[in-house]
């Protein structure tokens, strides 16, 4: 798990972000971007003081000038775009994944009604506005937080309806590994979406939303959460840790890299799939389990060597800093590979894999502590490639052979997703596969 990535970052709170097109993700202008959300809020509150006071000494308060957002709540990720948010957005303090199934009876028509219904309420609520219609108020304080909303269909709703002719080769269920114990009902779906926010009641409000809109057209298959670091938690932007404590994210395909896009992006010409999916991509999502019990047994020399890193700074063992280049040759005094053979960071290397690479994007989770006194905590990871059996399935083979990490994990529950391409103003997510 830990060197599938590259530098997964946290920025500092007042670092601008440039989406995947160029276009500046936030304002950190003191007076401006406030959303009508916060603007009624923070007003009403200020009115609600005031008043009191006032009456207190004869006077009729006016409502005072809005409190400008702080730099994490006005943190504002557009919706319209080449590619969907929430797949090169930095990572989020907090998360929550969800499958819903058509209802029975729904098809085709039902689908694009509903599509078009969550992107409307994802474009306001990722500007900070309240939702279309009973919004729940929980997030009327706050501004965007970073939030985004990602989209995506699986293996089994094309089926559902009646367009098995558009599903992408790429989207055939993944095979069987050796470490799968998985959850067939917390698996797969017709359709998933991905929400992530730097603030929990935003998130929380989000999928709230995204729930009520399903209506009678979709029921909750599966749904997940999970968190990360907080932005500014940290003295500067560093690769983000998992719960076994190791920095997780150093070898993380960059945007700025050459081959980026042609490695996470299905192309615009076509080539590889339906056009519908042109500058889309498709996520492997699995939760899995870390047995932190059998691991926290382990001396940090053990860890390391599992891992194939320091476990301080996330350096290879064969020296230098977390960005250096592993020497998967070196040896020490007695001729033994300083790596280990089965360290997970060798094995998981896109040189060891044939150029193999997906972006990891994950959240940790931890789902409470079982009579037992076992925590139920490990990774929601998630990841996004061009295509899934030349980067997940390839690298996850290889790990099947001999990963030393593999005793210290169990994949839980699993699910292919093919994510279109951003939507365009005045369309909505999948459109271009809905009314072809």
């Amino acid at each position: 798990m830990a060197d599938h990535t590259a530098d997964q970052s946290v920025p500092h709170a007042r670092t601008s972000r440039t989406g995947p097109d160029g276009d500046t993700a936030r304002n950190t202008s003191a007076g401006q971007g406030i959303s009508r959300r916060t603007l009624l809020g923070t007003a009403g509150a200020t009115g609600l003081v005031l008043g009191a006071s006032g009456g207190a000494v004869g006077y009729a308060a006016a409502p005072a000038p809005a409190t400008p957002l702080t730099s994490v709540g006005a943190d504002r990720v557009m919706f319209h775009g080449k590619h969907q948010p929430g797949i090169t957005t930095p990572l989020q303090a907090r998360g929550h994944l969800v499958a819903f199934d058509l209802a029975a009876g729904a098809g085709r028509k039902e689908a694009a009604a509903l599509l078009r219904r969550w992107s409307q309420t994802a474009r306001r609520l990722m500007a900070g506005e309240p939702s279309a219609e009973r919004d729940t108020d929980v997030a009327r304080d706050a501004g965007p937080s970073g939030l985004t909303v990602t989209f995506g269909f699986g293996h089994s709703f094309f089926g559902r309806t009646g367009l098995e002719k558009q599903r992408p080769v790429a989207l055939d269920p993944l095979p069987d590994f050796s470490s799968d114990q998985l959850d067939r009902a917390r698996s797969n779906g017709d359709l998933w979406v991905q929400i992530g926010a730097n603030d929990a009641l935003v998130a929380f409000h989000a999928l709230r939303a995204i729930q009520q809109d399903a209506g009678g057209a979709a029921r909750v298959r599966w749904q997940m959460n999970g968190f990360n670091r907080s932005p500014g938690a940290t003295s500067h932007p560093m690769t983000a840790r998992n719960l076994m404590g190791q920095i997780d994210g150093t070898r993380n395909p960059k945007p700025a890299e050459p081959d980026f896009d042609e490695r996470i992006f299905v192309p615009a010409s076509g080539a590889d799939g339906p056009a519908w999916m042109a500058d889309g991509s498709y996520a492997v999502v699995r939760r899995i389990r870390m047995l932190l019990d059998d691991w926290e047994q382990l001396s940090v020399k053990e860890q390391e060597d599992v891992i194939g890193r320091r476990k301080a700074d996330g350096a290879p063992l064969s020296g230098g800093s977390e960005t250096t280049e592993m020497d998967l040759e070196k040896t020490d005094a007695g001729g033994s590979l300083v790596v280990p053979i089965n360290a997970h960071a060798r094995i998981t290397r896109p040189d060891q894999n044939g150029g193999a690479a997906m972006l990891r994007r994950p959240f940790s989770y931890h789902d409470g502590i079982g009579p037992d006194g076992v925590p139920d905590a490990g990774l929601l990871f998630v990841c996004w490639q061009a295509d899934p059996l030349r980067g997940f399935v390839t690298v996850q083979r290889k790990l099947d052979r001999g990963d030393a990490l593999s005793p210290f994990i169990r994949h839980e529950a699993s699910g292919l997703f093919a994510v279109p391409g951003g939507a365009a103003e005045g369309t909505y997510v999948g459109q271009d596969l809905l009314e072809a």
